[in-house]
């Protein structure tokens, strides 16, 4: 396998930073990037995907050391408040860093991975984009729109080689929601709700990417995969 750099946003922690660990340990050369600029392996650069300026210049950054082949966007936040209250600036602002940001970079990177041999875009929404979830228009719609972007890019962008993925996860236990996910009346609830029992592993979505450039599968583009233990189908 050829060396070829892939860029992760919000790789720091949770889920951005297994997916990191997991890229680096298939021999991926990986460039994270986060307010921070810490990565768990690889190189980190410091980048605020709200600022489409800290974009281009993070991915310019990237560019110089080497082709880019590959982008995951995981940068994001969840936000949650009762809809009638909620500020149409606070609905703006997490649509910015939830989605605009995911198309911001896409944007960025494209006249890079349309030069690789192959490329892949692989975008982490949420299972909550097909759900109605109370107090959470301005999350739901959001990931929504991070299908969407999906699906378009992958439509238009086929003919020059670069692929699309969506993955939305279900529940998955992070340092950030530890706590919340241990209560002994969430943990009941989510044996009732979730079929398969329990929440899932930030490691489970990293391998599921990592197998996404690893195995390099050219008719798979486009769609939303959903590792959710099955609880976005279950009635």
């Amino acid at each position: 396998m050829p060396e070829q750099q892939i860029i992760v946003t919000g790789a720091s922690k949770g889920i951005g930073a297994a997916i990191v660990s997991d890229l680096d340990r298939r021999g991926f050369i990986v460039a994270g990037l986060s307010r921070s600029g810490e990565v768990p392996a690889g190189y980190g650069l410091a980048c605020d995907v709200s600022d489409p300026h800290s974009i281009a210049a993070a991915v310019d950054a990237v560019a110089a050391r080497g082709y880019i082949s590959g982008v995951v966007n995981c940068a994001g936040a969840h936000a949650s408040g009762p809809s009638a209250d909620l500020p149409v600036e606070g609905f703006e602002s997490t649509m910015r860093l939830n989605a605009t940001s995911v198309l911001a970079v896409c944007q960025q990177v494209y006249r890079h991975l349309v030069r690789a041999e192959t490329s892949l875009i692989v975008n982490i929404g949420s299972f909550y984009d097909k759900l109605a979830v109370a107090e959470n228009v301005a999350y739901c719609a959001s990931k929504a729109a991070v299908g969407a972007i999906t699906r378009c890019l992958a439509a238009e962008w086929a003919k020059d080689g670069v692929r699309v993925i969506n993955i939305a996860p279900g529940y998955i236990e992070t340092d950030l929601n530890r706590e919340f996910l241990s209560k002994d009346k969430i943990r009941t609830w989510i044996g009732k709700r979730v079929p398969v029992g329990r929440t899932g592993k930030p490691d489970e979505v990293a391998r599921l990417v990592g197998a996404l450039f690893a195995e390099n599968i050219g008719f798979l583009s486009g769609e939303t995969i959903y590792l959710d233990g099955v609880q976005g189908i279950n009635l």
